[in-house]
């Protein structure tokens, strides 16, 4: 409770008014601090996660895969290979652990290694919003040693950890001060030189709206070092300058035949997303776009069409042993012509060569939900589902969370605990609500499905201040959140929606049977742009909180950024 200077009166009665206001601060923060210090834990036994999307319910042949291979909030996908094994990598934004990495021997079932960035050190995020953070990472191996290039926006700017082993531990940062801009990219040449590739403005400044380009340095890998004067710009405003085209980004540079290919993204993440391809002999000379750019989009398709994959671009290219081309770039899965809540996702298709130039797609061609698997490649075991439909539950028996858990900004496991006398995981809760920049109890994982349910079982908080549950989180001004909590002696279930504001209470219902230390379970239920939620007391049927309510909002298209849904727990002092 905050009082504001009334202006009119005497500097006595504002001074006495500033110091009844500042007890007043003081005396609320020592009761959340009081409250927070006694017995302020939440415990959840069990979480679920189940998907149902009809476009996966068909079969699949011997012969295909399912598109995305991984499916959820898995944007701008990197990937190299190393032997039999291929790597793959993506962004992470104000998630933690930072940068998932993924590894297979046949491109189309992935086994989790973890992730890159894992310290506070390697990752401070403290008061970063959701789509800040860990921007398009590149992953490369050279002579037995994994290198991953990024970018921290606002914080560090672009740096590289290496690590001989890809399920870590990586190594610090080495910060890049000479390169500005996102997504950089590392190449290896065939006589020993090394070079970063990135986003950035134009010399001279950008011109209109989007007018960005790509910039190329030499970087002395002896000395993790940058090489001073050595960067040009070697895209300027993308593919066809006349056209102005805007957010020319995500560049990677590979060689084939001699020629120096340098594929970017074009038209901005979201629906005109496109990749565009450039080529020249030498380094030192100009890139020269292909006549036929773009080689992959959606943008020339029906929004209208069944089941349609959109936003397609961001792409990274790798070359089979048995010498097939193929490209993984994020697209996203849409429902109301542009709408998305599943975030950007990563496929895979192959690439075909007419004319020394790759092809990802023709024109007016829709992405292959199940296209014919790379051949001669060792088949991966499928270890845990990252597409199709699947059921998933966690009752948290492990030393430690499974990867697919991600936390909002530092990487911090001194909050929670898991198994114990109880089993499950105990959080210690923090004051924070999921609308503040700062740490919260709250972990959560990909929502991957349109239609989706999701469920907890949550222990009614002994502590009258707590209130804990289920959460589908957006961002900080878009997600819901159905929390147990006391009210004047009695437990009560409260439903909170963030729709482009502060969140809001919009449902509240007595638990008039539910006792301290009783098992209560809180669920929602996904329909694409709907969704629902629910509890359960032991042995009685579910009760409706709320149904069909817009979860439109959680699409990207309408809360801004670039990231997906995240489902999960989360547990604060309660104020309302």
């Amino acid at each position: 409770m905050r009082f504001k200077k009334w202006q009119r009166y005497a500097p006595l009665y504002a001074a006495l008014l500033g110091t009844l206001a500042g007890c007043s601060d003081r005396v609320e923060e020592a009761t959340v601090s009081s409250a927070a210090s006694k017995d302020a834990v939440a415990h959840f036994s069990w979480f679920e996660y189940q998907g149902r999307d009809p476009v996966f319910d068909a079969p699949l042949s011997d012969d295909e895969f399912q598109n995305p291979i991984l499916a959820g909030f898995y944007p701008d996908p990197s990937i190299t290979r190393a032997g039999d094994y291929y790597y793959l990598a993506n962004s992470s934004f104000a998630f933690s652990p930072g940068v998932p990495i993924f590894r297979s021997t046949d491109m189309v079932n992935w086994e989790s290694l973890g992730h890159a960035l894992t310290s506070p050190a390697q990752l401070p995020l403290a008061e970063q919003q959701t789509s800040r953070g860990i921007y398009a990472p590149t992953i490369r191996h050279h002579d037995g040693v994994f290198y991953l290039i990024t970018t921290l926006v606002d914080i560090r700017g672009n740096f590289i950890v290496t690590a001989t082993d890809p399920a870590g531990p990586w190594s610090e940062p080495v910060l890049l001060p000479e390169i500005g801009g996102i997504d950089p990219d590392i190449f290896f040449d065939d006589d020993g030189r090394v070079y970063i590739t990135h986003h950035h403005d134009p010399a001279g400044g950008s011109q209109y709206e989007g007018h960005k380009a790509i910039w190329l340095w030499e970087y002395d890998l002896a000395n993790n070092k940058v090489i001073a004067d050595s960067g040009r710009m070697v895209v300027d405003g993308g593919a066809d300058p006349s056209s102005k085209p805007v957010w020319i980004e995500a560049p990677h540079i590979f060689k084939k035949d001699g020629w120096y290919y340098l594929t970017c993204a074009e038209g901005g993440t979201e629906y005109n997303h496109s990749q565009v391809i450039f080529r020249t002999r030498n380094l030192a000379e100009p890139f020269v776009p292909f006549a036929g750019n773009p080689i992959l989009t959606q943008r020339d398709l029906n929004r209208e069409r069944p089941n349609p994959i959109t936003n397609t671009g961001h792409a990274d290219f790798i070359e089979t042993p048995n010498g097939e081309w193929w490209a993984v770039f994020l697209a996203s899965r849409s429902y109301n012509g542009s709408l998305f809540n599943t975030g950007r996702e990563t496929f895979l298709l192959p690439v075909r060569w007419e004319d020394g130039w790759p092809i990802i797609l023709d024109p007016q061609t829709e992405v292959a939900w199940r296209p014919k698997k790379p051949a001669g490649l060792k088949p991966m075991p499928a270890s845990e589902p990252f597409t199709g439909n699947f059921t998933w539950r966690d009752a948290f028996s492990g030393d430690a969370l499974q990867h697919h858990w991600n936390q909002l900004r530092q990487p911090d496991h001194s909050w929670y605990t898991l198994g114990g006398e109880k089993g499950g995981i105990t959080l210690n809760v923090r004051p924070a609500s999921l609308a503040e920049l700062t740490q919260v109890s709250f972990i959560g994982r990909r929502q991957q499905h349109m239609h989706f349910s999701s469920s907890t079982e949550v222990t009614a908080p002994e502590n009258h201040a707590v209130i804990a549950g289920l959460t589908v989180f957006q961002n900080e001004k878009h997600h819901f959140f159905a929390g147990v909590s006391q009210a004047s002696g009695k437990y009560e279930l409260v439903l909170e929606q963030a729709n482009n504001s502060e969140p809001q209470v919009i449902q509240r219902l007595p638990l008039e049977k539910l006792t301290a230390g009783q098992p209560l379970i809180i669920g929602s239920e996904g329909n694409a742009g709907l969704i629902s939620f629910y509890y359960q007391l032991p042995g009685e049927a579910k009760v409706m909180i709320a149904e069909g309510l817009d979860a439109s909002m959680l699409s990207s298209e309408i809360a801004g950024g670039f990231i997906g849904t995240h489902i999960g727990l989360h547990a604060r002092i309660n104020r309302h």
